[in-house]
């Protein structure tokens, strides 16, 4: 739980009054039993504004009759990220009943923008409408002080109670099925599900979804990418940036086993032992950290018992029997594994023989103290290098970039970067300089490069004179080439040959900088059909034609393709039209793959009845001129039914790509 120091310092005397008011008459969510009926009327939104996942502003008096729960969350925020996986619980379980809404009200500047809360509700899978408080005006009207915050709403409009923190589950399905029976006995519950548009559904399918880390490895001439939404990682070769193998088959889960039917959530940082040919895997929403044996192409938990900690102190303990909490990144030394622990607010350690796992640093309290390891205090720690001697790490929450010792007895401290409330985009040297929630770091040379991700930066950090300066990115964000490169909350970054390589996470792409001259390339992957995206929440389109009447038993096939204006089909990935036919054939085949290389395509077709139906299944790869880095693919399926006795010779599809 996150309490936000510099927002109350500006919290009005009214507000205070509301919050004597709301959590005296209502202090807590009752106990199991007691009446779930309100006494104090819930604040209306205010006018102005912007709402997400709605097409219209929603009002509490429109939702009379619902039960309603509001939860205060900023999307920085890892704990405001754990409770998303009971609020879809609930909202599934309760799915005629219950209105959930977020009411985002941003810790960090760029978290205030509209469209940079579209992406985290594109990255997280939010369901529920969102309004984005970027005023505090509803965070003052229900006088919140902690991230999240969750207000219970009954359905006459009147608020049941509150609960600040994690672990929300069990006491809002308490709470929300009795407030059901209580709104039930007095007549004033209305069932049925809101109709809503989401942001997801507005989306076209990219081959890359959230890329969180990238991890390049000189040794092998690879490139791992953490395909993050994607709940995968993809092997690509360097040398020709070839997609060679896909780790994980993209459905949401954990399971261990061959590499297309294991099942990662939303993996992050990793580290590689060339040695093995092993890849370490911080799979972030399992809590776990995963192995990836790439000779044998299987994967195995070694440690987490796939539900996340909620101990504190942490508790140590050993492999698949220790549970841990959102580990975010890793590095290997030696046989030991280091981890960005972001949920517990520590560094821990692994070792890989004995699969004993502990904290290294930080005592699980969320803050910015440089003391002995045992004793200092981290702040969601989400990106971690070394250079063999020293743990550098980006702690995200307090916009800082700190070192830690590997010496279990050793000390931390913290080279550039403010305090949890202290952040900005300013160059300098230590404590006067101000980062925004930087998400990675690696070391070269001497040299640290941090992915400053809320300033849409990459920044140099020299760790002896601690003064960090602007490298890459003007601070807008953007997705140019070139000389002056521009970012979208960039989340992780690597190291090999002269280049840095970029998880340009809201951008969905990978991109490559040269370090001599600074200029920036977006990364073309290869062979992406053999790594198609997971299969999307909605079915594809699919569409049924009017029957076509042919005068000749011998009719062609043609295909004519549309794509969105200044786009083109994809020349590193391989579009194709799957054919079945019943009733015919095409080009003498019943089943047919043919290979899309324009946007015509016409094949001689043979019919061996008087009605047949043709099948199309079309896999479309395309991307706007000049920026092949950026693949979107296109599915759809078309049946097409066909008789004779009619005028045409020829079967006419025209296809427009969304």
């Amino acid at each position: 739980m996150k309490i936000s120091v510099a927002i109350l310092a500006l919290v009005s005397i009214a507000a205070v009054a509301l919050w004597q008011i709301f959590w005296r008459s209502n202090p807590r969510i009752p106990q199991e039993g007691s009446p779930m009926e309100g006494t104090v009327n819930a604040p209306e939104f205010p006018e102005g504004l912007q709402w997400l996942n709605t097409e219209r502003p929603l009002s509490l008096r429109e939702l009379r009759g619902k039960v309603v729960l509001l939860d205060f969350w900023t999307y920085c925020c890892i704990n405001c990220m754990h409770i998303l996986p009971d609020l879809k619980k609930l909202e599934r379980k309760y799915a005629d009943e219950l209105v959930v809404i977020g009411v985002h009200s941003a810790k960090f500047f760029t978290e205030q923008e509209t469209e940079n809360i579209r992406q985290a509700i594109l990255r997280y899978d939010i369901e529920h409408p969102v309004v984005n408080d970027n005023q505090m005006m509803v965070w003052q009207q229900y006088a919140v002080r902690a991230w999240p915050t969750l207000v219970l709403i009954d359905p006459s409009g009147k608020i049941v109670g509150y609960h600040a923190g994690e672990g929300i589950y069990d006491i809002f399905d308490r709470a929300i099925a009795e407030t059901i029976r209580t709104a039930e006995a007095r007549g004033t519950l209305k069932r049925g599900p809101l109709n809503l548009k989401l942001e997801r559904d507005k989306e076209a399918r990219t081959v890359l979804r959230f890329p969180g880390k990238v991890l390049a490895d000189e040794r092998t001439n690879r490139l791992f990418i953490a395909d993050s939404n994607h709940h995968r990682v993809l092997v690509v070769a360097l040398k020709d940036n070839t997609i060679e193998m896909v780790i994980g088959s993209g459905a949401m889960g954990l399971e261990d086993g061959a590499f297309d039917k294991a099942r990662f959530n939303n993996p992050q940082g990793m580290a590689y032992d060339a040695d093995a040919d092993a890849l370490y895997i911080a799979d972030t929403d399992n809590h776990a950290i995963r192995k990836a044996d790439l000779r044998k192409r299987t994967v195995e938990t070694l440690a987490g018992t796939g539900e996340q900690s909620r101990a504190y102190p942490p508790r140590p303990g050993r492999g698949r029997a220790t549970a841990l909490n959102s580990p975010w990144d890793v590095v290997l030394i030696g046989d030991t594994l280091y981890i960005a622990m972001a949920g517990s607010h520590q560094l821990w350690r692994l070792n890989l023989k004995t699969l004993e796992a502990k904290p290294h640093a930080g005592t699980g309290h969320e803050a910015c103290t440089d003391e002995k390891l045992p004793y200092s205090a981290l702040a969601q720690p989400s990106g971690i290098t070394t250079d063999g001697k020293k743990l550098y790490f980006a702690d995200s929450e307090v916009s800082c970039i700190r070192a830690a010792d590997i010496d279990p007895n050793g000390t931390l401290e913290t080279l550039v970067g403010g305090d949890l409330f202290e952040f900005g985009d300013v160059d300098g040297i230590g404590r006067q300089a101000r980062l925004q929630h930087p998400l990675g770091v690696v070391y070269v040379d001497g040299v640290l490069y941090v992915a400053d991700t809320y300033n849409n930066k990459i920044k140099r950090l020299d760790p002896r004179t601690r003064r960090i300066e602007t490298f890459l990115g003007t601070g807008t964000a953007g997705a140019r080439d070139g000389d002056n490169p521009t970012f979208d909350e960039p989340g992780g970054i690597s190291h090999a040959h002269g280049k840095l390589y970029i998880a340009d996470t809201n951008n969905h792409l990978i991109r490559v900088a040269d370090l001599k001259t600074k200029r920036v390339e977006t990364l073309q992957l290869r062979g992406l059909e053999n790594a198609p995206p997971p299969a999307p929440h909605r079915q594809p389109p699919s569409q049924t034609l009017e029957a076509i009447a042919v005068n000749t038993a011998t009719p062609t096939l043609t295909l004519q393709i549309r794509l969105p204006q200044g786009h083109k089909l994809n020349p590193n990935a391989k579009s194709q039209a799957r054919i079945e036919a019943q009733g015919a054939t095409v080009q003498g085949k019943t089943e047919l793959i043919a290979p899309l290389d324009t946007l015509q395509l016409s094949l001689p077709a043979q019919l061996t009845a008087e009605r047949a139906t043709l099948n199309l299944h079309l896999l479309i790869y395309h991307c706007r001129e000049g920026q092949e880095g950026l693949c979107y693919l296109y599915e759809k399926r078309v049946v097409v039914p066909i008789q004779q006795g009619g005028k045409e010779t020829t079967i006419n599809i025209g296809l427009n790509v969304q």
